[in-house]
């Protein structure tokens, strides 16, 4: 089970698909061990041959994702209320499906005024902070292929609309940790947000709230606050012995 399950992985990390020498490279095992584990994997549908005799990860693994989103949201409500707690600003969870951010779980602020976005919304990730976050953990060349297919619309005078200047933007995220959305996806509002690192599937969590009272001097308050609450809810995440 573990070899079937390490093989699934490789798959899911080189983008959905891959050839069986390429398996046998990664995964170090025999051939005809790795021939044997994906012909089982592909009689149960969780991965499918193409006809190119590619392997690529099968449709019976989206509903396990779609109920482990939902599960998701739900485990991360006690870390986001904490956020709430520490920083007083609405806090989120979102995931990378497809090429789209969506938001599986929030707690609001206790300001009145306040920022609020439903659950199971769907953003394209180059104009917020959360979708950055997420970006930050593909490559550029896996980035690139995502913003040829979304489009890069311009919902404020400040989002990134230029596929170079948002990788560079991205690899000043990976150096310092942390995504801000400076009024690029709605003006008056300012996020920051951080990546799960370790987390079993492209997950981010994000704070915001009126650029007024999330100013750049209070970013870098909230920074430290959220690394350590991602830190911690990764590891919760994180496998555990029987």
């Amino acid at each position: 089970m573990e070899r079937a399950f390490d093989l699934l992985e490789h798959l899911a990390d080189a983008g959905g698909e891959m050839a069986l020498s390429e398996l046998t490279e990664v995964s170090g095992l025999p051939m005809p061990t790795i021939y044997r584990l994906m012909r089982t994997l592909v009689n149960q549908g969780y991965v499918r041959q193409e006809p190119s005799k590619r392997y690529a990860l099968g449709p019976r693994l989206i509903r396990l994702g779609e109920g482990a989103s939902r599960l998701l949201g739900t485990w991360a409500r006690p870390v986001l209320a904490r956020l709430v707690d520490e920083i007083g600003e609405t806090a989120n969870m979102a995931v990378l499906e497809g090429d789209e951010a969506v938001y599986v779980a929030q707690v609001p602020s206790k300001h009145s005024m306040r920022m609020f976005t439903e659950v199971g919304r769907r953003v394209q990730p180059h104009c917020t902070g959360v979708g950055k976050a997420l970006l930050s953990r593909l490559s550029d060349q896996r980035v690139r292929e995502i913003l040829a297919r979304t489009n890069m619309d311009a919902h404020t005078p400040n989002t990134f609309t230029d596929p170079d200047k948002l990788v560079a933007e991205l690899r000043r995220i990976r150096e310092q940790g942390y995504a801000l959305d400076d009024e690029e996806q709605e003006i008056g509002v300012r996020c920051v947000a951080v990546p799960l690192q370790g987390a079993p599937t492209l997950t981010a969590i994000s704070v915001s709230g009126p650029s007024g009272r999330m100013t750049r001097e209070a970013v870098q308050d909230v920074v430290p606050i959220m690394r350590d609450a991602a830190e911690r809810f990764a590891k919760e995440l994180g496998p555990t012995a029987p």
